[in-house]
């Protein structure tokens, strides 16, 4: 069947884009008026946005549409996947080994994954934390789609038929492969799965209820649909994912990306000492400093600092962003598959709240 027959012809967009950008609230603000232009310029169907300052949530608010067909609104019980800002979870669960003494972030990735080809001797934990191993990133190689239900041993297997890029430590190149190796580090050296020491060590503990696996054949509530276009009509993402395990996989909330956000403000999760690992940008062999840390985006927005990432997977963009000097933390998630606009937009909206006294 010719899936083309179902897109909306021209004569009923306008129809649609009723049902995807509902009318303003009665007391919109300026970032009302900000995510209404953005959706309708970047034809985004659905998102919620947390705005954080000095630990008091100061705006709470859902925009479009969780579901097109259904016409569901977004709301804040909306479930939706937020990509490689799992990176910084599956970063905090190395931390938390490292920090009960299970393991070093400068031990061999060898010492705790089997059959590891010899060119990878030279990986520590932390260059697959920063990126800069020199594994190829799987997630632009056939062979490992979700559907595959690849084992540890075939994951590593698949990689190891690749050479590096380049040696650990001299360059950096954002690799999936990295973060999903993690993933079966912490598994094996906790002696749970990935998933189970995520949920009894962060999960549960910080009372992030609504976060989970985004495994395709569960029943998630609330769960939002993703959406890619074509030629301007809104589709239902690929249905043939890639398998991006703890590179990516998480599901959340906005609501519990906040309480996940409180818990790095004191040591309820993390040492003093583990966070300034985890923010601290990493150092190439040549002394060249890459913005970077174990997770974590450190480029700075508008001249503030900045500590954030961007998540990204078919028909889903997700976004935290935290500016410590200025105690405000911008969460963002939105069912759309255009690449890092969830961090573009958070990042404007931090710069109204730069910009506009009122809203500190």
């Amino acid at each position: 069947m010719n899936i083309r027959k179902h897109f909306h012809p021209p004569a009923r967009i306008a129809l649609l884009i009723f049902f995807i950008f509902p009318v303003m609230p009665a007391h919109a603000d300026d970032v009302d008026e900000f995510m209404n232009r953005a959706m309708l310029k970047h034809q985004i169907p659905g998102a919620v946005l947390k705005v954080v300052q000095n630990g008091t949530e100061t705006k709470s608010a859902c925009y479009g549409m969780a579901n097109l067909e259904l016409k569901v609104p977004v709301t804040m019980d909306t479930v939706f996947e937020i990509g490689s800002v799992t990176k910084q979870f599956t970063a905090a669960c190395i931390l938390l080994l490292q920090q009960d003494g299970k393991l070093s972030v400068e031990d061999p990735i060898s010492k705790y994954l089997t059959n590891t080809p010899a060119i990878w001797s030279g990986i520590k934990i932390r260059h697959l934390l920063s990126h800069t191993s020199g594994i190829i990133n799987y997630t632009k190689l056939d062979g490992f789609e979700l559907r595959l239900h690849l084992t540890q041993e075939q994951f590593i297997a698949r990689l190891a038929l690749h050479p590096l890029v380049f040696s650990p430590g001299d360059s950096w190149d954002y690799s999936n492969s990295g973060y999903n190796l993690l993933g079966y580090i912490i598994g094996n050296v906790s002696g749970m799965s990935y998933w189970e020491f995520l949920q009894t060590r962060i999960l549960k503990p910080l009372g992030m209820n609504s976060t989970n696996d985004r495994e395709p054949s569960m029943l998630i509530p609330g769960r939002a649909s993703g959406y890619e276009f074509k030629n301007h009509n809104p589709i239902n993402r690929a249905y043939d994912l890639t398998d991006i395990f703890s590179a990516g996989a998480i599901i959340s909330t906005a609501p519990d990306l906040v309480k996940w956000n409180a818990a790095l403000d004191g040591e309820s999760l993390l040492t003093h000492a583990s966070k300034d690992l985890w923010w601290q940008p990493v150092h190439l062999n040549n002394g060249k400093i890459q913005n970077y840390g174990f997770g974590w985006f450190l480029d700075p927005t508008k001249n503030h600092r900045t500590i954030g990432h961007n998540g990204a997977t078919s028909g889903f963009s997700a976004s935290i962003q935290r500016f410590p000097d200025d105690s405000l933390t911008i969460v963002l998630l939105c069912n759309s598959d255009e690449l890092a606009i969830a961090t573009s937009l958070a990042r404007e909206i931090a710069g109204i709240h730069f910009s506009h006294p009122e809203h500190k």
